[in-house]
């Protein structure tokens, strides 16, 4: 991986992490402050939780490709500490898919006129899943990948042996 790759993706990694704070923030100061009059079209005070929940997921997410491209910039994604972050995002994944069935759980009343919404809601949350099992069978090419540098080193220790 190039450094301008590495920079570039470590660019985006901060502001879409200053962005969550920010929305964290903005979220957090809604509910202490309680300014915001809820006239019961929409729960608010749910969707918020919801919210900051859900960008707390993409953090440790974006926090664990951080770390991962940093082992990829020295070289040693390859090795077990790689699992670590590997595992932590996958359940990030997970339960941003939770958080997301959540909203869509707070939204469905409002959308018994139009059921669509609700199915449309309930798809994507199926996809955020897709994406954790993407994740997880790269996380198995990761172990075999491992395996097979172990396996490496450990040929090379016996062909230094035995020169």
């Amino acid at each position: 991986m190039g450094k301008l790759t590495v920079r570039a993706l470590r660019a985006v990694l901060v502001v879409v992490l200053a962005g969550t704070v920010f929305v964290q923030a903005g979220m957090v100061w809604a509910l202490v402050g309680g300014n915001d009059p809820e006239d019961g079209s929409l729960p608010l005070t749910p969707l918020r939780v919801i919210t900051i929940l859900g960008m707390a997921s993409a953090q440790v997410a974006l926090v664990c490709v951080w770390r991962l491209v940093t082992m990829v910039r020295r070289g040693t994604v390859f090795s077990h500490a790689a699992f670590r972050y590997v595992d932590r995002m996958i359940g990030a994944i997970v339960s941003a898919a939770l958080v997301w069935f959540a909203v869509t759980a707070v939204n469905a009343p409002g959308q018994r006129d139009d059921p669509g919404v609700t199915l449309i809601m309930g798809g994507i949350g199926v996809a955020i899943l897709g994406v954790a099992l993407i994740v997880l069978v790269l996380r198995m090419l990761l172990a075999q990948a491992v395996a097979r540098d172990v396996e490496a080193a450990r040929m090379r220790a016996e062909l230094d042996e035995v020169i």
